[in-house]
């Protein structure tokens, strides 16, 4: 399963929930080098259309084509189109830090073009520069990150952190919905990487929890754990 991202989802006032799209079963390529050359081949060759669909804000014009590329490179990654933090967009082939994927994660960064104005290239979700500034649509439920507060309690010995999510509207949420607003703030605040690296046991909390924290708040905690790095 792969996922694209509304229109420059991460980062923006207006951040849709991500929709997904099965594809058919594939095989996994044998040489992960060989499977991230043949995806950069069909990403410059489909780049014209993506650039067309971003500048007509209508990226699902590209999503049938772009999940087949990133399934040549092994048919449980997932994908993303971005607003790029250097560069205008951004590119997110992630394995949502499953180990057995990692070298054909790390293969597809090593074959990566170099960055320039337009375009660069993550290969695990980054966070957004401020979380408070993005706000979540769920059906006809705006979650504003800047409401977010976590409780988080560090253990010093492992160098993780349990916390619980809080929001105001999580109280009215289920399901699907409740889950993605419980780790969306998380990735959007620490990255996919760092959140996986640091955070052990995350819940969900109806009721503000007594001295919750912010996303950025949690960001320094988190980045000051260790050798956590930035």
């Amino acid at each position: 399963m792969r996922f694209l991202r509304g229109l420059l989802g991460r980062g923006s006032r207006d951040e849709p929930v991500d929709p997904r799209t099965r594809w058919p079963e594939q095989s996994v390529p044998e040489d992960p080098g060989a499977a991230a050359r043949l995806f950069w081949r069909s990403w410059f060759e489909l780049l014209p259309q993506v650039s067309a669909a971003l500048g007509d804000g209508e990226p699902q014009r590209v999503e049938h084509e772009l999940c087949r590329a990133v399934a040549h490179v092994h048919p449980d990654l997932h994908f993303s189109l971005e607003r790029g933090q250097r560069a205008i967009y951004a590119l997110v082939v992630t394995g949502q830090e499953d180990p057995a994927l990692r070298p054909f994660t790390d293969a597809w960064k090593a074959a990566a073009p170099a960055e320039d104005a337009m375009w660069e290239y993550h290969d695990s979700v980054p966070p957004v520069p401020d979380p408070a500034e993005v706000t979540v649509h769920l059906g006809e439920t705006r979650v504003a990150l800047a409401e977010v507060r976590i409780a988080a309690q560090v253990d010093s010995v492992e160098q993780v952190v349990d916390v619980a999510v809080h929001h105001p509207a999580l109280a009215g949420l289920s399901g699907p919905a409740r889950s993605a607003m419980t780790f969306l703030p998380l990735d959007a605040t620490l990255g996919e990487r760092l959140a996986a690296e640091r955070l052990r046991r995350v819940e969900t909390a109806d009721l503000e929890p007594e001295g919750a924290i912010s996303l950025l708040e949690l960001r320094e905690l988190v980045r000051g754990l260790g050798d956590a790095g930035t």
